[in-house]
């Protein structure tokens, strides 16, 4: 009786152990798939982007996130890309808008489809409105350049928080929040590609966004 049961705790421990390199394998391959970045499945994941930020796939080929050592961190960048996403969005709203509608009161002389082509006509006729937007803009960057700062320092400041939310968007459930957050860097980022392109469109042909598009069909109809 004595040697059957040893025999069967010996039989007992190796089908035991047949099964654990299994699970160490599966183990590593979990791990090693979590390091992965979501954008970029055959590249690691970079060390610094964790997926905690609204947008946040894991999307840096070049390496910019781990930057530490020329007064530029994460922080900075993060809050640069969602300035200028959100100054993005404004700016291609405002070129179609005037496209489609026509220019604002008082900048009648801003008569060009092309908004590049505008923007020197009102150089032209009203300098000083461009000089009140530098002013403007000057200030603008004056105060987000103590608030970035500020926030760097202390770590009690997100990323491009104002404070600014009349409406209460973000006020309640956090899920939603945290979705309106992805929607507002997924549609800036957008808005970044857009404006560039109208931007290089217009200055390449002077005509204007829309009406390039029209010209594109067009050609291109089948």
């Amino acid at each position: 009786m004595v040697k059957i049961a040893v025999l069967a705790a010996a039989f007992l421990a190796g089908s035991a152990s047949a099964f654990a390199p299994a699970q160490s394998g599966a183990t590593r391959n979990v791990a090693l798939m979590a390091e992965k970045s979501q954008a970029l499945p055959f590249m690691n994941r970079p060390a610094l982007l964790d997926g905690s930020m609204a947008g946040d796939v894991g999307f840096d080929p070049l390496g910019l996130s781990n930057i530490d050592d020329v007064g530029v961190d994460l922080y900075w960048l993060r809050e640069a890309e969602i300035k200028h996403a959100r100054v993005a969005m404004l700016a291609v709203a405002g070129i179609l808008q005037v496209e489609i509608f026509g220019p604002a009161p008082g900048c009648e002389a801003a008569t060009a489809k092309c908004q590049m082509d505008a923007f020197w006509q009102l150089w032209n006729s009203h300098p000083q409105y461009i000089a009140f937007g530098l002013i403007m803009i000057t200030i603008v960057e004056t105060i987000s350049g103590i608030a970035a700062t500020t926030g760097r320092e202390t770590g009690l400041r997100a990323p491009g928080d104002f404070g600014l939310d009349p409406l209460g968007f973000l006020k309640g459930d956090p899920a939603k929040a945290q979705r309106l957050a992805a929607q507002e860097i997924a549609n800036g980022r957008l808005a970044m590609w857009a404006a560039a392109g109208l931007i290089m469109q217009g200055c390449s042909t002077h005509e204007g966004g829309i009406e390039n598009l029209m010209i594109s069909l067009k050609d291109n109809a089948f």
